[in-house]
């Protein structure tokens, strides 16, 4: 097995640029660097720096060790926490992954809750949205829309909160603005403002809905979140879809309609790691999601 302090200093060395300023980094001679770069590449087999100039150049297998390496070091790290914890018997920290409209609407809710029920508890908000598949940070429970790339995930308790309805945005003096409804097909012709971060699962919903209407959108505008696509619409520059739990609070000059033909929904899931299984306050936070959720389900 690769010695995970050996790829603790290689990172180090990776993201310095040289021996000499991981050393200064990590507070170690050069030397016990170097030797610990020495075995990692004798343990691995692997080529991971070549001589450059004065200095070191690493070469392709020490790039994709790198990206490899980084996530599951991070796992570690939080696991090593947990082990403490469990040593002292107690949970005394928490972590949990949100997409963006779920950190507006949910998360404030969810933190002021666990606080005033575990106040000893060190409690860590991430947002896990919008990285590439697979690199998210690591999390206890992660909050995310169902997904074969995100929610997807081996080991990991799947537990429903709520579905999630897309509404149309559309300016307060637009044709369609004095209706309650509108039929997917009816947007075919506008100018359309896209809303999700790195055009993700909630744009290829959006998408796919379309083209079961029979045509595809023409985006004008690459807002790449919900709260500057709403400011566009207000302008009277286009119209927008998104979920409704990210329309809740709009301009007077944005009008909301329910769609239909297809009403397109993205279920809702808290996603816990196998390592806070047993933990009281991973518990607990989920328990408290599904009243957070049931109640914002209520107020739609």
């Amino acid at each position: 097995m690769v010695d995970a302090h050996r790829v603790r200093i290689f990172l180090s060395v990776m993201a310095s640029g040289s021996v000499n300023a991981a050393a200064e980094h990590l507070g170690l001679s050069p030397s016990a660097v170097s030797q610990q770069i020495a075995a990692l590449q004798k343990e691995t087999q692997l080529t991971l720096f070549t001589r450059d100039g004065r200095g070191i150049a690493p070469t392709p297998a020490a790039h994709t060790l790198a990206q490899e390496s980084a996530p599951l070091l991070s796992e570690l790290k939080r696991i090593d926490a947990v082990v403490d914890d469990l040593r002292q018997g107690a949970t005394g920290s928490l972590e949990i992954g949100y997409f963006a409209s779920a950190g507006y609407r949910w998360m404030p809710q969810l933190a002021k809750r666990i606080q005033t029920k575990m106040p000893d508890l060190t409690l860590r908000m991430v947002l896990t949205e919008g990285y590439p598949v697979g690199e998210s940070p690591p999390v206890d429970i992660d909050v995310v829309p169902v997904d074969p790339t995100t929610s997807v995930r081996p080991g990991h308790l799947v537990t429903p909160l709520m579905t999630d309805h897309f509404v149309a945005l559309v300016p307060a003096g637009h044709r369609l603005a004095g209706r309650r409804r509108v039929e997917m097909s009816e947007l075919a012709e506008e100018k359309w403002i896209s809303n999700d971060i790195s055009a993700g699962i909630t744009q290829d919903m959006v998408d796919r809905a379309c083209r079961a209407a029979g045509f595809r959108p023409r985006y004008t505008v690459e807002a790449q979140d919900h709260h500057t696509a709403t400011a566009f619409v207000a302008a009277g520059v286009g119209i927008t879809v998104l979920p409704d739990m990210a329309s809740r609070s709009l301009p007077k000059t944005v009008r909301r309609l329910r769609l239909t033909k297809p009403n397109p929904v993205r279920d809702l899931v808290a996603l816990t790691a196998p390592v806070a299984r047993t933990n009281e306050a991973a518990t607990l936070a989920v328990d408290l999601l599904q009243q957070v959720a049931a109640a914002s389900a209520r107020r739609r």
